[in-house]
């Protein structure tokens, strides 16, 4: 089994064994060239090949996999590249520093980090 990850300019599909999955590895691009897309296109269908998942998502931006997608738009891309749109909800589990809308995390302000801290204050760049 694939997981499908994209698909090439010329068409070609890319997809990543399941059975490799378990290896490290690393999206990187600029600004707006489809990481969390894809990070989010990965998690749904390791979800969905029962492959539990855990994604540190500082900003929330993974979080949309908990609701069932809409068809629109995407359902005439998705048709392009990868057939019909099924649209579907992936079980998530929220953890919440402060335990008000998810599962309490229990941490100390050194084992943070920098930037969750930062998120959690609402700090700028200043």
């Amino acid at each position: 089994m694939n997981i499908d990850i994209g698909q090439t300019t010329s068409g070609n599909m890319i997809s990543l064994p399941l059975k490799l999955a378990n290896r490290h590895g690393l999206i990187a691009g600029a600004t707006g060239t489809g990481q969390t897309v894809t990070m989010q296109a990965m998690n749904e269908q390791f979800s969905r090949a029962g492959v539990p998942v855990f994604a540190a998502d500082i900003k929330g931006d993974l979080s949309g996999i908990a609701a069932e997608g809409q068809p629109g738009a995407i359902a005439d891309r998705y048709a392009e590249m990868a057939g019909t749109f099924n649209p579907d909800a992936c079980p998530v589990q929220f953890w919440d520093i402060y335990g008000n809308q998810g599962a309490p995390i229990r941490t100390s302000v050194q084992e943070m980090g920098t930037q969750l801290l930062a998120t959690m204050l609402q700090l700028n760049q200043t």
